[in-house]
Formats: structure tokens, C-alpha cells, sequence
């Protein structure tokens, strides 16, 4: 099988970019068979979106949809012309739907993880923190029962806790070692499966032989050029995912959003409730109390336009505030009595999201009290 796009398929680290080598990609997608129905396949690291893509010709690209999610952006714009859908964003911070894909390409950042500054590594095991390990725990169950997993990974990484996670969430495990040596990669195959006997003498083989990579006292076979068994069937999926974004932006993209829907919605009314009937004048001008306790109610909300051109979207608000007020008295015995009096105040607040056009604070949520 020859590569659709092997210029881009290139093995080398870059800003800890592991990108596969095209003869382990070949070799790889050798082993796996289509569903006779639609499937749904991902990528989670997808760099430059090659492999997944690549996954998704040897599968039938007319039944096959490409998930992705890249951190990068220039490779995030890459893969997007190649999947069918592309996240650009960290994998921890994307809101994407459970058991819904029928292949799980992971080849994940390699590295020690570090704790941030309250001391936190998101890492939920008691072994080495790895990298690899946090980024297996967060797509595992973005996988059907059923569903084939390709896990491309340094040997050095399948210590005890990966092994024993692989040795109970797969059946129909196998090992290779990558074509390109430079990284010490080894490709690990298997398929989801609900529970297993974890006793039986060829499960404690294939631990054992795991484990005997990851020490370095085995070295795998190479991934073979023919593959030898039955290959894995990918499921079907019965239902594209139902959620596939991101949670958070970065101010950048959150830039590029308002400027592509000029302000909330092109059309605020239609979007935030039923198009307002004109409404009738005050009977006389409203006094100041009068128009903090409209503003306060939200009567006095949406875009306003002054006369200088500037708009602006406002929404009314209240909130309490406690005032304290000391007394002292002096009792018979001569002592000092002290009394604390806590006062509840209401506050009006105005919320102004400025859209003026050109101003220095387009964008920007303005308060004003």
C-alpha cells in the first residue's frame, strides 16, 4: 500500500513532535480491517493529521469519518484540510463524546510530566508520571468496546502500572517495534474489551513479555512487512460524536470570533429572546433612583447607541453589599462597650460589552457603577 501523502509522513522531533516514520505507518494500518458500515476514527496528537488520514484511505474514506485534535496551531491548520473534523487545542481541555470511535491513534507527546505551581500534574496513578500515561488515560475512554487501539510509545515508557492498564482494558495484544529505531518506539495493538482473565497463562505471557520490553531485557520484533494474523475489524459506529470542541480559547481565537460575528450575533435580538415592540416613553424624565432600579430590574438592557456613535451592549445588574458601623458605649462599671452594626446595601452595576467600532476597548466588558 502505497502512502497518500509521503512527503509529510516524516519521523523527527520537533518542540517534542514525534511524528510516525511512513514505513511503521504503512505497516500499521496493514493490520487493520474496515466495518461494513460507517466508523468513526481518531486521532488525539494528530500533529499534521498524516496518520489519521492516512487511516482513513486504507479504511474506505467514503465510510469513514477523521476526528483530530493538534495543540499546534500551523499543524492544526494543516491537519483540518485533511480530516473531516480538527480541534485546535490541548486534548485536556476538549469536551469530546464517550466510546465513539472505532480506532484510537494515539501517539502522544513523550515525556516526564511537571507539576505546576499549586503542585499539580493531572495524573491520576502512582507510577512514573509520564506524559504518555495522562494522555492514555484521557482518550481510553473516548474508544468503543470493541474498538482497536494503535499505541505508539518509547519501550523504555511500558513499565508496570501502562502494563497492567493495557493487560485490562485490551484483548488480542501485540508488540512491534517501530521501523525507525531513532526513538526506541515500539507499536502496541490491541482491542477494547469490557473485562478479561487476568489469570489465564497466555495473558501472564504477554505481560511478562511487555514488561520485559519496557525493562529492556527483550527487544520486540519489527513490525512486520506482511501482516501475519487476522486483522483487527474496526466496529461500526452507530453515531457520529455528539460533542467535539473545545472548552476554553485562547485570546487570539476568541479575537478572530468576535471579529468574524462583529460583536455576540449579527442579529442580538433573534439570538437573546423576540425582537422588542417599541415601548412607550416615560410619562416624565426618570430620576436617578428611578433609572438604577430599571437598570438594576434589566428593563434598561441591550445595545445602546449614543450620539457620538459609540455602542454598546449593556445588561443591568444588582448585588448587595454589607456596610459596618461601630458604636461605643460606656457602662456603669466604667467599661467600654463596643457594637458592630452590619448594614445590607444594595448596589446597582451596569455591565457594558463596548462594540464601537475602532474604539481602543472594542471588546473589552466595561463596569459601571
Amino acid at each position: 500500500m502505497a502512502l497518500m501523502f509521503p512527503r509529510l509522513a516524516r519521523n523527527f522531533v520537533k518542540n517534542g513532535y514525534f511524528p510516525t516514520d511512513e514505513p511503521t505507518l504503512e505497516r500499521a494500518l496493514a493490520a487493520l480491517a474496515p466495518a461494513d458500515g460507517p466508523m468513526c476514527i481518531l486521532d488525539p496528537c494528530a500533529g499534521e493529521g498524516v496518520a489519521i488520514a492516512e487511516a482513513a484511505h486504507a479504511l474506505g474514506r467514503e465510510q469513514v469519518k477523521a476526528f483530530a485534535v493538534e495543540y499546534d496551531a500551523g499543524r492544526a491548520a494543516h491537519a483540518r484540510g485533511l480530516v473531516d473534523r480538527c480541534i485546535h487545542g490541548d486534548l485536556m481541555d476538549t469536551l469530546i463524546s464517550r466510546q465513539t470511535f472505532g480506532l484510537l491513534w494515539l501517539n502522544p507527546p513523550y515525556g516526564d510530566l511537571s507539576k505546576d505551581a499549586n503542585g499539580n500534574i493531572g495524573y491520576q496513578g502512582q507510577g512514573r508520571a509520564r506524559l504518555e500515561k495522562l494522555f492514555y488515560q484521557r482518550a481510553l475512554p473516548l474508544l468503543q468496546y470493541g474498538g482497536v487501539l494503535i499505541f505508539i510509545v518509547p519501550s523504555y515508557v511500558l513499565d508496570a502500572e501502562l502494563v497492567g492498564w493495557l493487560m485490562r482494558h485490551f484483548a488480542d495484544l501485540r508488540i512491534y517495534r517501530a521501523v525507525e529505531t531513532q526513538f526506541k518506539q515500539v507499536v502496541v495493538f490491541g482491542r477494547r474489551v469490557r473485562q478479561r482473565d487476568q489469570a489465564s497463562d497466555s495473558v501472564k505471557a504477554v505481560r511478562g513479555l511487555l514488561l520485559q520490553i519496557g525493562q529492556g531485557d527483550v527487544e520486540a520484533e519489527e513490525l512486520p512487512r506482511e501482516w501475519p494474523f487476522l486483522p483487527y475489524m474496526l466496529p461500526a459506529s452507530p453515531a457520529e460524536p455528539e460533542h467535539f470542541y473545545r472548552v476554553t480559547m485562547e485570546p487570539e481565537q476568541f479575537a478572530d470570533e468576535v471579529d468574524r460575528l462583529q460583536g455576540l450575533w449579527p442579529a442580538l435580538d433573534t439570538h437573546l429572546g423576540a425582537a422588542q415592540q417599541s415601548l412607550r416613553p416615560p410619562a416624565r424624565a426618570l430620576s436617578h433612583w428611578h433609572l438604577a432600579l430599571a437598570l438594576a430590574a434589566g428593563a434598561i438592557s441591550g445595545v445602546v447607541r449614543s450620539r457620538t456613535g459609540r455602542v454598546l451592549v449593556v445588561k443591568g445588574d444588582t448585588h448587595k453589599e454589607k456596610t459596618l458601623q461601630t458604636e461605643y458605649t460606656e457602662r456603669d462599671d466604667g467599661s467600654v462597650a463596643e457594637t458592630r452594626i452590619l448594614t445590607d446595601k444594595f448596589v446597582p452595576v451596569i455591565r457594558a460589552w463596548d462594540m464601537t467600532p475602532g474604539s481602543p476597548t472594542r471588546g473589552e466588558v466595561l463596569t459601571i457603577r
